[in-house]
Order: C-alpha cells, then sequence, then structure tokens
C-alpha cells in the first residue's frame, strides 16, 4: 500500500512540476498564452508551484527515488502461486511501473522547460 501511495504522490508531483514550467511553455509556443492567464486568473494557487518550484523539483526528485528503491526491491518479490492472486500481482506491478515510468517522463520533462531551456532561449 505504501509503494503505491508514494507511486501516485510522485505522480501528482510530477505533474505539479509541468504546471509550474512545462505548461506555460507550450502555451507560449502554441500562442495561448492568453489562455493560460486565465488559467492562472481562475486557479491563482497554481502560481505556487512557479514561485517555489525549487522546492517542487526536490520533493519530486526524492520521492522518484524512493519509489525506484522500492519498486526495485518489490520486482524481486515473487507473485503468489494461485492463479487469481498471481493476475492481480502482476496487475498491480504492471500498473505502478506505468505510473512510476509516467511520473519520470513528467518530471524529466519539467526539468527541461524549467532549468535547461531557460539558458537555451
Amino acid at each position: 500500500m505504501v509503494k503505491r501511495a508514494l507511486s501516485f504522490l510522485s505522480l501528482f508531483l510530477s505533474l505539479g512540476t509541468l504546471v509550474c514550467c512545462a505548461l506555460p511553455a507550450l502555451f507560449v509556443i502554441l500562442g495561448l498564452g492568453a489562455t493560460f492567464v486565465s488559467l492562472l486568473a481562475a486557479f491563482p494557487q497554481l502560481i505556487w508551484f512557479s514561485e517555489h518550484k525549487a522546492v517542487v523539483f526536490g520533493a519530486a526528485g526524492v520521492l522518484l527515488v524512493v519509489t525506484a528503491s522500492i519498486r526495485r526491491r518489490s520486482e524481486r518479490q515473487p507473485c503468489p502461486t494461485a492463479t487469481e492472486l498471481a493476475a492481480q500481482c502482476r496487475s498491480v506491478k504492471g500498473t505502478g511501473a506505468v505510473v512510476f515510468y509516467l511520473s519520470v517522463a513528467c518530471y524529466l520533462v519539467s526539468g527541461f522547460f524549467a532549468f535547461i531551456a531557460p539558458l537555451l532561449f
């Protein structure tokens, strides 16, 4: 249960990094800057992510590392031999892998837009 909660928490923090850095850049590139400003007017709490991007990225990175170590340990454990339990075990492991790798992808894309793209442009 803890592994699953950490996976989803790391996903949401990674999505938070998207809100802070990748979405504003995407909206501006697509010419939708006014749309993003309207979004921020409707949800001014989103500005906090941009103001504290180092904290958000640090927390997301720590959670991704912790989740990776927990996943590595749990992947080594065998699934039960009962057919139904084995199917559930494989399903949970597959879902956990998808959530984890989606989190890593969000984190990397956001990291690019937060820290590398401003240096390039």
